[in-house]
């Protein structure tokens, strides 16, 4: 039997990405991998909605946090960090791990930061940077990213704003330059529908002036002096760039089309599960994931057996939320009957357990 995955990544690939991965292996060190990386890089630029740069890494989206923090700031610097989520922890723990000063706010999980909130965190605090969580994956929580750059920039003009946009690029509305933020990160394992091990980096304007050559493999300064000649500092992930550049081309071609049916897909996940009684745990969802309580009766290792004898995987809650909560996802590739699919999968286990 084969296993789709309702995860918030991996999620199930884009046809047009099976495709590209099925071809003979490219070397990185010829002009077709150049000039594929030089596409790829501008269609992330307009995927991100920025006029600066864009960094291609092999990496996951964490190691894309990594090469943010080291490139963009010193160690001892201090970085305002709101904790709502996992995924914002992993912010924190990253931040502390390069050596920098953690401002660190702790909100309940599945709180949705409000602009008010952040400006009362921020008076009379300088920060060198702020390191904000779009969508919170961990909880299904949709932060709202312009208004919490807005309360920054009120606060601290100077502050460098880095966003995790992990699991809202493609997925969620995004615009790095007309919401003011000056850094964003994603990862190919999620709305981009190709296997893990990509990632990017994407700089502004302010970014790129504070960037500075930090780490080895991290170095972004360094990787973005050899990506602006369409070469890398390390041997690439040259065959997911070339499935990236096969996907982007489809998704550009009706992006706001494309994050519609994602609302649409999540809003139904959302709908099944009221209507199986259960409760939501985002306060301000995230087209990326659907996450509800568990039961008290009913164990997370029951319902995702239930699924697994249908062919589908789950994921479950992390860290205080582990055993407690469930998470579904569409973010992955599916046409219309795969969606079909999906929705009758989820009835029927509710169904079954609830």
């Amino acid at each position: 039997m084969r296993m789709r995955l309702l995860t918030p990544g991996p999620v199930e690939l884009h046809p047009r990405a099976r495709l590209a991965l099925a071809r003979p292996q490219l070397h990185h060190r010829t002009e077709e991998a150049r000039a594929i990386l030089m596409e790829v890089r501008a269609q992330m630029r307009r995927a991100f909605a920025t006029e600066g740069e864009v960094v291609a890494m092999t990496a996951s989206g964490s190691g894309a946090m990594e090469a943010a923090l080291a490139g963009l700031f010193r160690p001892g610097e201090r970085v305002y960090v709101p904790v709502a989520g996992k995924f914002s922890e992993r912010w924190a723990e990253i931040a502390e791990a390069w050596g920098l000063e953690v401002y660190r706010r702790d909100y309940p999980w599945g709180h949705a930061l409000i602009e008010a909130e952040v400006a009362r965190d921020l008076e009379g605090k300088p920060i060198a940077g702020a390191l904000l969580t779009h969508s919170e994956t961990s909880t299904g929580v949709l932060h709202p990213l312009p208004a919490l750059v807005r309360a920054i920039r009120g606060c601290c003009p100077e502050a460098l704003v880095v966003v995790d946009a992990v699991t809202s690029l493609f997925v969620a509305p995004f615009a790095l330059d007309a919401w003011g933020a000056d850094a964003a990160v994603t990862g190919s394992q999620k709305g981009l529908m190709l296997p893990p091990g990509l990632s990017f980096v994407a700089l502004g304007p302010r970014a790129l002036a504070r960037l500075a050559p930090r780490g080895y493999y991290t170095n972004l300064a360094a990787e973005l002096a050899k990506q602006r000649r369409g070469e890398a500092a390390f041997t690439p992930a040259i065959q997911l760039v070339a499935a990236a550049r096969e996907v982007l081309e489809v998704l550009l071609n009706d992006l706001e089309g494309h994050l519609q049916q994602k609302q649409r897909a999540n809003d139904t996940l959302y709908e099944l599960g009221l209507d199986a009684g259960l409760k939501p745990v985002p306060e301000v969802r995230s087209p990326a994931t659907a996450a509800f309580y568990l039961p008290p009766s009913l164990s997370y290792a029951a319902l995702k057996d239930a699924f697994l004898r249908r062919g589908a995987v789950i994921a479950g809650g992390q860290g205080p939320l582990k055993g407690r909560i469930f998470r579904l996802s569409l973010m992955g590739y599916f046409d219309e009957a795969g969606e079909a699919w999906a929705f009758e999968t989820v009835r029927e286990v509710f169904a079954e357990v609830f």
